[in-house]
C-alpha cells in the first residue's frame, strides 16, 4: 500500500515565530559567510603578487633544503668518511697497539698523504663525520696528556649514542681532574652517569663521581653516589667493591 508523508504546518502562532526567527538567523549566516568570501577574495586580488611571491619563496626554501641535503650534504659526508678512514685506522691502532703516542699523533695530524682528525673537523665542519672527528680528537688529547685541547674538543661533540655521549662527558671530566679542577670534573662526571642508564657508563661515572666528591670532604654525595651502584648496577664491575668505598663515605659523613 502506497504511503505518504503529511506536510507539516505550523498550528499556532508560537511555531510559525520560532521558524521566522530561526530562517532569518540562517539567512544572517550566510550573509556574514557571503561578506567574508568577498572579502578574502578582495584581499587576494589586491595582493596577489605578494602572495604568489611569498608562495614561490616557501617553495624555493623546500626545494632547495631537499636538493642541498640530496647533492651538497650527502656527498660531502661520503667524502668525509672517506679522508677520515686513515685517521680513524691509526686511532684505532694507537688505543688497541703500542707507540701510541705517535700513533694518536698521526691520528691527529695526518700521515701518508691522507687527512688527520683535524683536517676533518677543519674542511667538513658540520658533517657528522666532522663531529665523530671531535670526539677522536678530543680522546687522543686526552691520551697525549694535552687536556685543554681534549675539554675543548669533546665539549664540541654532540651525540645521542647510548655510550659514546657518556665517555664524551666522562672524558671530560678525567680532563678536569688532571686540570686540577675537581669540581668540575664532579660535575661532568655526574652529567655522564645521568645522560645514559645502562649498566656500563652509569655506575663508572657514579664511582669516579663518588671518589672525586670524597677528595672534595662531599661526604654525603659520594654515599649516595655509592649506595646508586650497589642498589641499581649490582652486576657492575664497580659494583664487586663499593662496600668498602660506602664504609669509607659513611665514616666521614657521621665525623
Amino acid at each position: 500500500m502506497a504511503t505518504y508523508k503529511k506536510k507539516y504546518k505550523a498550528n499556532n502562532k508560537a511555531e510559525k515565530e520560532q521558524n521566522i526567527e530561526e530562517g532569518s538567523t540562517t539567512a544572517e549566516v550566510f550573509n556574514t559567510l557571503d561578506e567574508t568570501a568577498s572579502k578574502t577574495e578582495a584581499f587576494v586580488a589586491k595582493n596577489q603578487k605578494y602572495i604568489f611571491i611569498i608562495v614561490g619563496l616557501v617553495a624555493a626554501v623546500v626545494l632547495g633544503s631537499l636538493a642541498y641535503k640530496e647533492y651538497v650534504a650527502k656527498p660531502k659526508q661520503l667524502n668525509a668518511m672517506n679522508d677520515m678512514f686513515q685517521a680513524q685506522k691509526y686511532f684505532d691502532q694507537a688505543v688497541n697497539g703500542v707507540a701510541k703516542d705517535s700513533l694518536f699523533n698521526l691520528a691527529l695530524n695526518g700521515g701518508e698523504g691522507k687527512y688527520g682528525l683535524l683536517d676533518i673537523i677543519s674542511e667538513y665542519s658540520g658533517t657528522p663525520a666532522a663531529n665523530l672527528a671531535s670526539y677522536y680528537a678530543g680522546t687522543a688529547y686526552l691520551k697525549l696528556k694535552d687536556y685543554k685541547n681534549a675539554v675543548e674538543h669533546l665539549s664540541n661533540f654532540k651525540s645521542d649514542d647510548e655510550i659514546l655521549a657518556a665517555l664524551a662527558k666522562g672524558n671530560i671530566g678525567d680532563a678536569f681532574v688532571q686540570l686540577n679542577q675537581k669540581e668540575d670534573a664532579l660535575s661532568y662526571y655526574e652529567q655522564a652517569a645521568k645522560l645514559r642508564d645502562n649498566n656500563y657508563t652509569t655506575p663508572m661515572y657514579l664511582h669516579k663521581a663518588g671518589i672525586i666528591a670524597l677528595d672534595l670532604g662531599q661526604a654525603d654525595k659520594a654515599l649516595a653516589h655509592f649506595k646508586s651502584i650497589k642498589e641499581k648496577y649490582a652486576t657492575s664491575t664497580e659494583a664487586a667493591n663499593v662496600d668498602v668505598f660506602i664504609g669509607k663515605a659513611q665514616v666521614l659523613a657521621n665525623k
